[in-house]
């Protein structure tokens, strides 16, 4: 287990990673768009689902509930024994994206919904990927998602943490590496630029990429608005905006994150 292999693993384990998309305004939007997204690019049901990275299984049993063959794989024991442990159960396996543990051409689809920001070098990145193509039968689809290389600094902002000379030094690192340190609350971590992401699924053999931003440019004000009157109403306009800027180039990266989307080369 390398460094940033044991670094992830410890993170999570003590982390409730399980109930996290229910704790914040910007993770509820997350939740609602990705779902929204898969539906919109998956096959239909009863196509078979790879989910690598998968956690607990936030994405898994929706999906299975919908009628799909699903397989979820993390690094994570304690996110496996979480998946195999919850109603439906979810045949949940321990792994790594970039070695995965799958026959290739073997599933229609493929989902890489966290493994991209906790891969820091564009090399492993790339192994994830390319794993992702060989598994994933031709004319089948991979979905990935990254954080932005600008949601960290404006997550500060929107919770009234940008006060200090060190987040400003920590934004400007941000914005000239993509490297976040785990001194803010997260492990290491690469944000991409939206060309970055694209030009990585390029690279590695999806060339007809399309990035959506998952939750929108008005993220920040969700978060901003909660515990006060307007909450509800400012979440729900924050959701409006993700759905008709999905897509947007001059917004893109004013998500939190970003969803690539390509089909497999060589299906019909």
């Amino acid at each position: 287990m390398d460094r940033t292999t044991g670094e992830i693993v410890d993170f999570y384990t003590g982390y409730d990673e399980a109930g996290r998309l229910d704790r914040r305004a910007s993770f509820q939007l997350e939740r609602i768009r990705t779902r929204e997204l898969l539906e919109q690019h998956l096959p239909p049901a009863p196509a078979s689902i790879l989910d690598v990275g998968g956690g607990p299984g936030a994405y898994a049993r929706p999906l299975l509930a919908a009628g799909y063959r699903v397989r979820l794989v993390d690094l994570v024991p304690a996110h496996v024994a979480q998946a195999r442990a919850g109603q439906p159960p979810v045949d949940a396996v321990v792994g790594d994206a970039r070695a995965l543990p799958a026959d290739d051409h073997s599933w229609d689809a493929t989902l890489l919904l966290g493994p991209l920001y906790h891969l820091l070098d564009r090399a492993d990145r790339l192994r994830a990927l390319r794993e992702a193509v060989r598994v994933t039968r031709p004319g089948g689809v991979v979905l990935a998602a990254a954080i932005s290389r600008f949601a960290g600094p404006l997550d500060f902002a929107a919770t009234g943490r940008f006060t200090s000379d060190r987040l400003y030094a920590e934004a400007e690192q941000i914005l000239a590496t993509g490297h976040n340190h785990p001194g803010l609350g997260f492990t290491h971590a690469y944000f991409h630029r939206v060309s970055e992401l694209a030009g990585e699924f390029r690279e590695a053999g999806l060339p007809g990429v399309t990035v959506h931003g998952i939750e929108g440019p008005a993220w920040p004000a969700a978060d901003a608005a909660a515990g006060t009157p307007n909450e509800r109403t400012v979440l729900d306009g924050a959701l409006a905006l993700a759905r008709l800027y999905s897509t947007e180039a001059d917004v893109l990266a004013a998500s939190a994150h970003l969803m690539a989307v390509a089909i497999t080369p060589g299906g019909r």
